[in-house]
């Protein structure tokens, strides 16, 4: 995701926020369900609801009080009649939003974005450019571990077993990098021989990774391969493919530099849920300025 659209997806978020004083006479930031189902991307408010039930759920599971967070709330809106009418509505805390979004199909932008932009306190476009990127790095890592897992298990069924498996990846990385060896790549960025390469690489190279294995998977299911040997061979041209597109960009994998260690990432995301549910101010108790007009 590029900064110009980070950009205009953080002022369409900043224009429906909302700020409410609580008992402590503190600014509490929210955001009312209706506004928020618009920029997520959801057309009907009936999906956007099994949204909001996932993330009181998951709320109920933390052991985290759900009126805290979320609050329903009805408003009068205007027919085409000049009459009004009472919807259902949610005042949303940010960390309420942060659950929705989490709940949501990362796959678009929207809530993509969403996850991020909620779960950092401060609105700079920089820090939450960087946490996409986190964020992006670590599910191409999720789907290369899927890929692989797919892939041992599909040659295993083809007469290969677990040792034959880490040949046939090691003769792919072979191909990936240039002639380098797994091995000569984790000596080449640094990294312990007991750790795996993927766990350091940059997200590009985890990508290339991942579809060289996808064709690897696909090919190995279409054309029936079985053993070793073939499932080898094509695995090696599948890298050597993925390369040389890599190649026509002015790009050579070997060359690119370490990332940081996905273990240390996937740490500081898992503690991220408790730190924003702590920084975000509760929604004040309910009263009668809870019915919205």
């Amino acid at each position: 995701m590029d900064k110009l659209k980070i950009t205009r997806y953080k002022e369409s978020f900043d224009a429906i926020a909302n700020y409410i004083e609580n008992e402590q006479k503190d600014q509490v930031e929210i955001w009312f369900a209706r506004e928020l189902q618009t920029v997520l991307g959801y057309a009907r408010w009936e999906n956007f609801v099994v949204a909001i039930n996932r993330a009181v759920e998951s709320c109920k599971t933390q052991n985290i009080n759900v009126d805290d967070h979320f609050r329903e709330v009805t408003k009068m809106v205007a027919l085409g009649s000049g009459s009004q009418r009472k919807i259902s509505d949610f005042m949303l805390t940010r960390f309420a939003c942060y659950l929705i979004a989490q709940n949501g199909d990362p796959k678009k932008e929207e809530i993509a974005f969403a996850q991020s932009y909620f779960a950092i306190q401060t609105r700079k476009i920089e820090l939450i450019e960087e946490r996409i990127n986190l964020k992006s790095r670590l599910e191409t890592r999720d789907k290369l571990r899927a890929a692989e897992k797919q892939l041992s298990q599909n040659i295993y069924e083809r007469g290969v077993d677990d040792k034959g498996f880490g040949r046939i990846r090691s003769k792919g990385d072979t191909a990936l990098f240039g002639g380098h060896t797994t091995e000569d790549m984790k000596k080449r960025l640094g990294i312990k021989s007991t750790r795996p390469l993927a766990d350091f690489l940059p997200t590009l190279t985890i990508a290339a990774k991942n579809l060289a294995t996808e064709m690897t998977n696909y090919n190995v299911t279409a054309n029936d391969l079985q053993g070793e040997r073939s499932i080898t061979v094509e695995h090696v041209q599948n890298n050597k493919t993925v390369r040389e597109m890599l190649g026509k960009r002015g790009i050579k994998p070997e060359e690119l530099p370490p990332a940081e260690d996905i273990k240390k990432m996937e740490r500081r995301v898992a503690g991220d849920e408790k730190k924003i549910e702590q920084s975000t101010k509760k929604l004040p108790k309910m009263d009668a300025s809870d019915e919205q007009d």
